[in-house]
């Protein structure tokens, strides 16, 4: 193959490498192990995922999104973020888009580094929160699915967690097999803003933020504090997401996630940044 020209971008401290292949220039073949030696940080670019933006026959574009390991989501919100803002600087969709995912359509605005994403026919119904048992003892649980399935714990504060012990613990726990999940803890800042900190499947690690944990974390956190939309998650990198909702009793809808989504280089992939 040829060197293949990518953006490398974040959104809210989510990295991921983003490539137009529109006209098919990453090979089909092998591509979880491409996918994964290209995010191996230190060794390659590295990145927390990888997304290819490829044609629709209906839409602005689709997209084929990796977590760093190779592994297939349905959903990242942040990456879709990015994605939607990659595409509006290449020409490829307007300020105003609609995407294809494996989760279903997603529509975004544009404005300046700024996008909002539209969740797509999501419809999330919270039920109590239940207690799982870990080494260390029972912690109450939130579980919900928004495009991938997370976990929420509230906690007094994030910053004393051990998240990669007790988020792996959890992720691998028999009450979410076999798939695993991923697992957010959340605190309360003030009224409207809470921190969060994440470990996600797939990266098998603590990211500096992650959108659907943000969405999960603000959902439940408005449910058990009766607050209304919006509401703001501090992430583990300092910056804010936004997330509006349209809430009724337990039942969350029209569910979107705002955030900055910021091009950090545009550069070339040679072969030996995934033939090591």
């Amino acid at each position: 193959m040829r060197n293949i020209p990518f953006y490398k971008m974040s959104g809210c401290g989510n990295d991921f490498i983003i490539i137009d292949n529109r006209k098919e220039v990453v090979d089909a073949q092998d591509l979880p192990i491409f996918v994964s030696k290209v995010c191996e940080r230190k060794m390659s670019v590295g990145a927390d995922g990888l997304i290819l933006v490829e044609k629709s026959d209906k839409y602005d574009f689709c997209w084929r999104f990796f977590n760093s390991d190779g592994s297939i989501p349905e959903m990242c919100g942040n990456g879709a973020r990015c994605a939607a803002r990659f595409a509006y600087v290449n020409s490829i969709a307007k300020s105003d888009m609609k995407f294809e995912t494996l989760a279903g359509i997603v529509s975004a605005s544009i404005k300046d580094q700024r996008v909002k994403v539209e969740m797509p026919d999501t419809v999330v119904q919270l039920e109590a929160g239940y207690e799982i048992q870990l080494k260390t003892g029972k912690i109450v649980a939130w579980s919900l699915n928004t495009g991938v399935p997370h976990v929420v714990i509230q906690v007094d504060n994030v910053n004393n967690v051990d998240v990669f012990r007790l988020g792996r613990e959890i992720r691998n726990h028999k009450e979410f097999a076999p798939d695993g999940t991923n697992v957010n803890f959340i605190s309360r800042l003030q009224d409207h803003t809470n921190m969060m900190r994440t470990y996600e499947r797939g990266v098998e690690n603590e990211t500096l933020a992650c959108g659907t944990g943000a969405i999960a974390s603000a959902l439940v956190i408005a449910y058990t504090g009766d607050l209304n939309s919006p509401v703001t998650i501090q992430t583990r990198s300092k910056n804010n997401l936004c997330i509006y909702f349209r809430k009724q009793d337990n039942r969350f809808s029209d569910i979107y996630l705002e955030g900055d989504a910021r091009i950090i280089y545009r550069a070339e992939l040679t072969q030996e940044a995934w033939k090591y």
